[in-house]
């Protein structure tokens, strides 16, 4: 009787140990997991007043605490009723005054002035392309081994972080600011955008069909040509398609500083005052630049074979238009 109580305690016992380690194990894991959350949300909470410290101080220097832009208020209000002019359609219901739009893109004819845009977009797109091709396969360490390869790679660079406007202040003993020197620039820009931009394609590709050219007996060139560059034509061609979009934006920008097309009418609008035509060349460089971008993004689409990931509605091209737009004109 004595040996099994004895051992009924020791079971007891062991019971009562093991629960209590198991309890101290749950403590330990739930005061772990306190300790994180605890980091984690002091991390957040540093992170959230770093940025506030830095929007303050950014809005510091960019002078957004003086007074002067205040004044300048009244005024604005009332460019706005000229942007966007009201008339009552059937003498009841007020809305924007769209043909006075309409009047001043026939009377300025405005499609040629598009025509220009488009056509130093298209050019320094097709300027560019060939270069860019030519510097992404010099760059991929298939075809230039290291580290000889980052000597192209770093031209690339070089060239994307000049933005498109620098390019064209560059050209200007060329002749001056004038569609030429814009689509030198849109070309010279296409070389580093694009040129980067396949040299990550060519990163992706497969290592069969190379070598299976390879084992024929081809030379270098032709295992560049049959065995990599066949298979980034269509990434290739929807690459210079979407840096199109970017270049045809890039060339309203020249036109703001006097390269042609329809940044040039933007600009004489603004300088002389004239708001309601002002508006009027916006709304018409919004419609050149969506229709190519639904152009483009259609292109893209069938392609790539994923029309449900690359169509956008045109509900998000004309919401997301300024924010291309500028990130375009900062490039």
């Amino acid at each position: 009787m004595s040996a099994d109580s004895d051992s009924m305690v020791e079971r007891f016992r062991s019971r009562y140990l093991e629960d209590s380690q198991g309890e101290s194990a749950v403590k330990q894991q739930h005061a772990a997991l306190k300790r994180k959350r605890l980091i984690r949300r002091l991390s957040q909470s540093v992170l959230v007043v770093f940025i506030a410290v830095l929007l303050v101080w950014s809005l510091d220097m960019a002078g957004f605490w003086t007074e002067e832009w205040l004044q300048y208020w009244p005024e604005f209000v009332t460019a706005l009723t000229q942007y966007f002019p009201l008339t009552a359609y059937f003498d009841l219901v007020p809305f924007v005054d769209v043909g006075q739009y309409y009047q001043f893109w026939v009377e300025e004819k405005l499609v040629g002035e598009a025509g220009i845009t488009l056509a130093i977009a298209l050019a320094g797109t097709i300027m560019g392309a060939p270069l860019a091709l030519l510097l992404g396969i010099l760059g991929n360490e298939r075809v230039t081994p290291f580290p000889i390869n980052f000597i192209f790679r770093g031209i690339m660079s070089i060239i994307r972080s000049i933005p498109s406007l620098v390019w064209a202040l560059i050209y200007v003993p060329l002749g001056g600011i004038s569609p030429v020197t814009a689509t030198l620039a849109i070309g010279t820009d296409t070389i580093g955008e694009l040129g980067r931009l396949l040299t990550d394609e060519l990163e992706e590709i497969d290592d069969g069909p190379i070598e299976g050219v390879r084992s024929t007996g081809a030379n270098k060139p032709q295992v560049i040509t049959f065995g990599m560059i066949t298979q980034i034509v269509r990434p290739f061609i929807a690459w210079a398609m979407f840096i199109l979009e970017n270049n045809v934006r890039s060339a309203v920008g020249l036109g703001i500083i006097g390269a042609g097309g329809l940044g040039v009418t933007l600009s004489i609008e603004q300088q002389t005052f004239k708001f309601t035509n002002m508006m009027a060349t916006i709304m018409f460089i919004v419609l050149l630049v969506l229709s190519v971008e639904m152009i483009s993004q259609r292109t893209r689409s069938y392609l790539r074979g994923d029309d449900d990931e690359e169509q956008l509605s045109l509900y998000q091209l004309i919401v997301g238009f300024p924010e291309r737009m500028s990130n375009s004109l900062l490039k």
